[in-house]
């Protein structure tokens, strides 16, 4: 059998799948959907899931109670390129399809969910938007160093009086001679306390008073950067969540990311990638807890019986299993839907939506199950739920997730 290092770095190894995908096989969901038919997605899934069993869930326990960022398992991270998932080869990272991708998120959360999140958070809304819209010298200097972790990437969007109402935004980008000059602060930004590199949207006004939406990659160690405290959250605390300020941070025009005008465009599809990945890892934390529910249920005698055998507990993880089930087959229809370059805007807000809100009542069910011991800090259970509630909550609601849903359907996007 191969190692845990050689079976992860095969899964991982670079494959230009992007380039080579099989659309008409994509459109058969039914051959997308068995992925444990598919060799390689089996080999990836083994190598992340030993990975992810050795080096994060031993440590999961303490990112959790002093929420801490490892710049050593970051290192760690990085040997199996989960920096570099979808980053061309060529500047150093792995180029996988989103499939892939959201099979790495889902075991790494399944582990950790904080861990999930990091990662998630980089590679969806900070490196996304640089493959996608950045010029080759963009890409050139920046990817390298974000496909192998030495530099972690985050994206900037929220303000105190701008969440979903994206167009409320009023950090302003003022141009000046050779570029602009940046004003104003941002909240909740996710790898904030350990992102050198960011992607801002804002506001911009032009010298001759053209205003619109513009998206500008940052860099820590401009002047007038600064990072506000880490947030104190319920979950995700190994997760590093902050307020951003910027005052007068000068923003030469060579680090525009994409047209000046498409920032909205820019955000919004960056977040439909980024909703996947919340997805992926809400699925993981299901997972994790169902598995624990499943094991316990075996173990716990009671009257003389397992308590699996008594039907309401095996009704819940019916239930559980059938949830699970139905959310894995939404994130990876998303997945292969997104390979083949079709919009995802319904598909992915109905992935999230569910897997989040199915994450939460699959974590909920397994303290029930574990009882007295499901409420202990000693067992996993209470921070599943804890971090399984922030998935109804950033990269858009779960209302929000409901209003992009309706309207599309109501547009006749069926």
């Amino acid at each position: 059998m191969a190692t845990i290092n050689e079976s992860t770095q095969e899964g991982m190894k670079p494959k230009s799948n992007l380039d080579e995908f099989d659309k008409e096989k994509a459109q058969n969901f039914s051959t997308i959907f068995n992925v444990e038919s598919n060799d390689q997605m089996k080999l990836l899934r083994y190598g992340i899931r030993k990975f992810a069993e050795n080096i994060l869930i031993p440590m999961a326990p303490t990112v959790d109670r002093e929420a801490i960022f490892s710049w050593e398992t970051a290192k760690e991270l990085a040997k199996i390129n989960a920096w570099g998932i979808e980053i061309p080869e060529k500047y150093g990272g792995a180029q996988l399809d989103s499939l892939s991708y959201a099979i790495t998120i889902e075991e790494i959360s399944r582990a950790c969910a904080s861990t999930g999140l990091n990662v998630s958070a980089h590679n969806s809304l900070g490196v996304y938007p640089l493959i996608k819209w950045g010029t080759v010298i963009q890409k050139e200097k920046y990817l390298p160093d974000l496909a192998i972790g030495k530099k972690i990437a985050g994206f900037a969007m929220t303000e105190p009086n701008a969440g979903s109402d994206v167009r409320r935004i009023n950090c302003l980008a003022k141009q000046i001679d050779k570029g602009f000059l940046l004003n104003g602060s941002k909240i909740f930004v996710t790898n904030g306390g350990i992102a050198s590199i960011l992607i801002v949207i804002s506001r911009y006004k032009t010298k001759n008073g053209k205003e619109g939406m513009a998206a500008f990659i940052l860099d820590k160690n401009m002047e007038g950067y600064e990072i506000g405290k880490i947030e104190e959250k319920m979950g995700m605390r190994g997760s590093s969540t902050t307020s951003i300020y910027f005052k007068d941070v000068f923003i030469p025009e060579e680090n525009i990311l994409g047209p000046l005008s498409d920032g909205f465009k820019i955000a919004m599809q960056t977040l439909d990638v980024g909703r996947l990945g919340i997805a992926a890892q809400a699925l993981g934390i299901a997972q994790a807890a169902y598995e624990h529910s499943v094991k316990y249920s075996k173990e716990r005698i009671q009257f003389n019986k397992p308590i699996s055998s008594f039907q309401g507990i095996s009704f819940k993880l019916a239930e559980m299993a059938t949830k699970l089930e139905t959310a894995r087959l939404l994130v990876y229809k998303v997945a292969a839907m997104r390979n083949i370059s079709k919009n995802i805007s319904k598909e992915v807000a109905m992935s999230k939506y569910y897997s989040s809100k199915i994450a939460r009542e699959i974590t909920q069910e397994a303290i029930q199950i574990h009882g007295g011991y499901g409420y202990m800090k000693d067992l996993p259970l209470e921070r599943f739920y804890r971090d399984a509630k922030a998935c109804e909550i950033y990269e858009g609601t779960t209302e929000i997730m409901k209003i992009i849903i309706s309207q599309q359907i109501l547009r006749g996007n069926m």
